[in-house]
C-alpha cells in the first residue's frame, strides 16, 4: 500500500503537543489519516505521534523533511490529500512572498508559421510550495499538476534545484 505512517517519539503533555505539530493557525491543524486522541496514551510522557506520509510516484522521491518534519499542510502532495496527475514542467522561481505559494516563470518557444521561426514566450504561474521546501528566487523547481487548490493554483512543487542563475532572475529566458 502506498501510505506509510511514521512514528516519532515525543512528550505527549499538552504544553509539548504544540511543539510537536506546527500550530500556526487559529483552528487546530491535524492530518486527515492520523488519529491523535488515543485515551490510553493521554497521561503517558513519551508516546510516538503518528505522521502519515505517502509516495507521489512518477519517479519523485519523498523529501526527508516531509517524513521527519512536523508541519501540517493538507495541500502537500506527501502529507496531504492532493494527488499529482497530468502535466509536469520545470520553471524558475520569481517570487516567494506569499504563504506556501510561489510564483514561477514558465518559458517556452512559440512557432510562427509565416517566418518559419520560433519566438520566446513566458507565463507566470502560481504554484503551491510545501513547507518541506525552501526555494529562493532563481531556483529551478519541478512542478506537477494537481486538482485546483484555489482560484489560480493548479500545480504543486515536487523538486527544487538550488540557484543556477547569477544576478537577477527576473527576465532571463532559459529552457530547462
Amino acid at each position: 500500500f502506498w501510505l506509510k505512517c511514521v512514528a516519532l517519539k515525543v512528550n505527549r503533555s499538552p504544553a509539548a503537543m504544540s511543539g510537536v505539530l506546527d500550530q500556526t493557525e487559529r483552528a487546530f491543524q491535524k492530518q486527515a489519516g492520523v488519529h491523535l486522541g488515543n485515551a490510553r496514551q493521554l497521561g503517558k510522557k513519551n508516546v510516538r505521534v503518528k505522521r502519515m506520509v505517502k509516495k507521489v510516484g512518477l519517479g519523485f522521491s519523498t523529501p526527508k523533511e516531509a517524513v521527519e518534519g512536523n508541519y501540517i499542510d493538507k495541500k502537500c502532495p506527501w502529507t496531504g490529500t492532493v494527488s499529482i496527475r497530468g502535466r509536469v514542467f520545470r520553471a524558475m522561481v520569481l517570487a516567494t512572498k506569499m504563504k506556501r505559494t510561489i510564483v514561477v516563470r514558465k518559458n517556452y518557444l512559440h512557432y510562427v508559421k509565416k517566418y518559419n521561426r520560433f519566438e520566446k514566450r513566458h507565463k507566470n504561474v502560481s504554484v503551491h510550495c510545501s513547507p518541506c521546501f525552501e526555494p529562493k528566487e532563481g531556483d529551478i523547481v519541478t512542478c506537477g499538476e494537481c486538482r485546483p487548490l484555489s482560484k489560480t493554483i493548479r500545480f504543486n512543487v515536487l523538486k527544487v534545484q538550488k540557484n543556477q542563475i547569477f544576478g537577477t532572475a527576473r527576465k532571463q529566458f532559459r529552457l530547462f
